[in-house]
């Protein structure tokens, strides 16, 4: 009679649903859970905060379509992880946390770490779960698998109780589960497409916009060919972006404020209408617009503005549906129209602006000079990764993707502090899948304190990772060394020091070098261009650009400031 433990039924379980990473911190009870992840040929990579590690096991599940597993102590590790559940189910990423927690026997005793676990990840999960004994787990893995992914996706956690790790089974007890295959795929009413082509065919101001859902419904393929064949200009949201490349001729991202003021018809592929699209409400959207609104959630529907045509299923699905509306229609939207001569007349205005700026030659430089060289060297293939206010900001809009699923960010929640986790995610998959695509991580100073300790996790695991903190001395802005200096000397900073600064010229570059990597101090645009150069061409070992500016360098004049006020 074969033996198995909990462990081991947790590890072959996941295995068994197709999850290939996991990303955790081990302690008591789950040290075991890791060695049978590995054991099952599960790549485990070790975080130092929970967090990041759900930080990153979400991100698999962006980029891969399958839930990636995050692995966590009780009490406190399991606590620390609910922020990564949290912006899971607001990005509609999908991750299977598992928790170890309590032995049984101790419960309601003041156990080591006891927390109500399972009734505190149903906040921030569409399932949440203990298996009732050995025999249960395999079919309560398959269950958080399949939830996390089916609908909406999401977060899902599994508890597993610090008595069932180690205790063990006969095998001949397991039932074994098979693995649950992708989730079903739904196409829109024939009637609701009909409807949504000839809304769209009386627009004189036509839009399409372009969500992270439609990049997790892999709908680039049919979406480049409908954008191609209607002649609609699209506007990515930031995950959006790379769908189809940002230099597209329709792409009209460069325009954003003007395109959604005054477009009287928005066809929304995967996008919500939530702080991120201002919720589709006046003044930044024209009142009258008509939305045909297409999503995977029925629940999704009408949120802040009644769509003229609801379209529910799948979004690439939908959008072949659409492609072949219009191409049997033959209608195309012209290019000599009134709307598509203001677009480009304010893209190239901006285009103007953004390039003085980028050409000023004042050091410390500012965020336009910066962002203008580095877009200059970085491979069109790169996944590029960025938080932080400014430099999340600016850097969406200067920094062009060209390929789906390669811009990862603060999302719908608008987290800070995802962008390491991120980033080792994204560098775990392109290792495993022996992929030659380097994975830049564009961060704001304060961003980056949130997760700075994952630069070991880079070093240990070495991973092609290039860190470009852009350094302001503060969140929003901060101030240069000689004022700190003094305030310093006016007394106790506590009381003086505003409170959006940071230290000045924080040596984050040693932080990184202290670990093995690669640390480079920038002023300049030649430094700048050469520290990168090298990083990118440095494939042993990650390496962290610790880019000095003005720390009152701020966005061009918005007509709409969007990211960081979305007030009606």
């Amino acid at each position: 009679m074969e033996q198995v433990t909990g462990a081991q039924l947790v590890a072959e379980a996941l295995r068994a649903q197709n999850v290939e990473y996991m990303f955790g911190i081990v302690g008591v009870p789950v040290m075991e859970v890791a060695m049978a992840a590995q054991a099952e040929g599960i790549r485990y990579v070790g975080m130092r905060n929970e967090q990041a590690a759900c930080y990153a096991a979400s991100a698999i599940g962006y980029l891969t379509g399958r839930p990636g597993a995050c692995l966590v102590v009780s009490g406190p590790g399991l606590i620390h992880a609910l922020g990564g559940m949290a912006n899971a189910n607001m990005n509609c990423w999908p991750v299977v946390v598992i928790g170890g927690s309590s032995d049984r026997n101790q419960e309601t005793a003041g156990a080591f770490q006891e927390f109500p676990q399972v009734e505190a990840c149903r906040l921030y999960s569409k399932f949440s779960a203990r298996p009732s004994s050995l025999e249960a787990i395999p079919s309560v893995i398959e269950k958080a698998v399949r939830i996390s992914m089916y609908g909406r996706p999401g977060a899902c956690y599994v508890d597993i109780a610090g008595d069932m790790v180690n205790a063990t089974v006969d095998r001949s007890n397991i039932r074994a589960v098979s693995c649950c295959p992708a989730p079903p795929l739904s196409l829109a009413a024939h009637r609701a497409v009909r409807e949504a082509v000839s809304v769209l065919k009386a627009a004189k101001r036509p839009l399409v916009i372009v969500g992270k859902g439609a990049a997790y419904g892999r709908a680039e393929d049919a979406l480049r060919e409908f954008v191609d064949v209607s002649g609609v200009p699209f506007l990515p949201t930031p995950m959006g972006k790379g769908l189809l490349p940002d230099d597209h001729s329709s792409c009209v991202a460069a325009a954003r404020s003007r395109a959604l003021l005054q477009a009287d018809v928005v066809l929304l592929l995967g996008a919500r209408l939530n702080w991120m699209l201002h919720f589709g409400l006046p003044p930044r959207f024209n009142p009258d617009v008509k939305i045909i609104q297409v999503d995977l959630c029925a629940e999704e529907m009408g949120n802040n503005v009644t769509p003229a045509v609801a379209l529910l299923g799948d979004v690439n699905a939908i959008v072949t549906q659409l492609l072949d509306a219009v191409r049997a229609d033959g209608w195309r939207y012209p290019s000599d129209t009134e709307w598509w001569s203001t677009l480009k007349d304010k893209i190239a205005a901006n285009a103007k602006i953004s390039k003085a700026l980028a050409l000023q030659a004042t050091v410390p430089m500012n965020y336009y000079t910066v962002f203008h060289h580095v877009a200059q060297l970085l491979p069109q293939d790169c996944i590029i990764v960025s938080e932080g206010a400014n430099t999340m900001d600016i850097g969406r809009t200067m920094l062009n993707n060209y390929l789906p699923r390669h811009r990862l960010d603060a999302g719908t929640f608008g987290t800070m502090g995802v962008g390491l986790g991120f980033a080792i995610a994204a560098a775990a998959l392109q290792s495993g899948e022996d992929k030659q695509q380097r994975i830049v991580c564009v961060e704001g100073d304060s961003a980056f304190g949130f997760s700075g300790m994952e630069v070991e996790t880079m070093c240990r695991y070495n991973l092609p990772v290039v860190i470009i903190v852009v350094n302001n001395n503060g969140i929003y802005s901060g101030v240069d060394p000689e004022t700190w200096k003094e305030m310093a000397k006016m007394g106790d900073l506590t009381s003086i020091a505003p409170p959006v600064t940071l230290l000045p010229e924080a040596r984050y570059d040693e932080v990184m070098a202290a670990f093995g990597g690669r640390g480079f101090l920038v002023r300049t645009v030649e430094e700048l261009r050469s520290a990168l150069q090298i990083s990118l061409s440095d494939w042993e070992r990650p390496s962290l650009l610790n880019v000095l500016i003005n720390p009152s360098s701020d966005r061009k004049q918005q007509e709409f400031p969007w990211l960081t006020r979305s007030n009606l």
